[in-house]
């Protein structure tokens, strides 16, 4: 009797073992953590025409070329403040570009030399200089659920 119930034993674990063996790993998955961003746009000149924001995750086409942005949203403006939410924005550094396009012809209009005749403005609100703004001082960091940034629109 002893033998036997060693022979089964032996048995199970002969089956047993190669099947253990082919069974993958367990992959252990961290969710990425995403929040929301909230801008807060205040000194439209007036509330018409559309709101052009970008949201950007690094310097590449910062501020003004919104294809390279990570995402864009465009508005109806029906005030003379406006807000525009990113929602499950994985947590990250950001830079955020609004434009008014007064005219609804779908771009910032400039003048000869560059200068925008529309309103602009950009996270961080700092002070624009000829050039634009750059990226790094206009940079913030996502790391709570629910961001909220003021931009204050500028009219050159």
């Amino acid at each position: 009797m002893k033998k036997f119930i060693a022979l089964v034993f032996s048995l199970f674990f002969a089956v047993s073992l190669p099947l253990l063996a082919d069974t993958p790993p367990s992959v252990l998955i961290t969710p990425v953590k995403s929040g929301a961003i909230v801008v807060n746009i205040t000194g439209l000149r007036k509330p018409d025409g559309m709101l052009g924001v970008s949201l950007y995750n690094s310097g590449k086409g910062f501020p003004g070329k919104h294809e390279e942005a990570y995402a864009n949203q465009v508005k109806k403006i029906t005030g003379t403040t406006e807000k525009v939410i990113f929602e499950n924005v994985p947590y990250g550094t950001y830079a955020v570009s609004v434009f008014h396009d007064e005219n609804n012809n779908g771009k910032l209009d400039k003048n000869f030399i560059g200068i925008p005749k529309e309103g602009v403005g950009v996270s961080n609100n700092p002070k624009i200089g000829m050039g634009g703004p750059k990226y790094e001082p206009c940079k913030f960091l996502l790391e709570v659920r629910q961001l909220d940034l003021t931009i204050a629109m500028k009219y050159l």
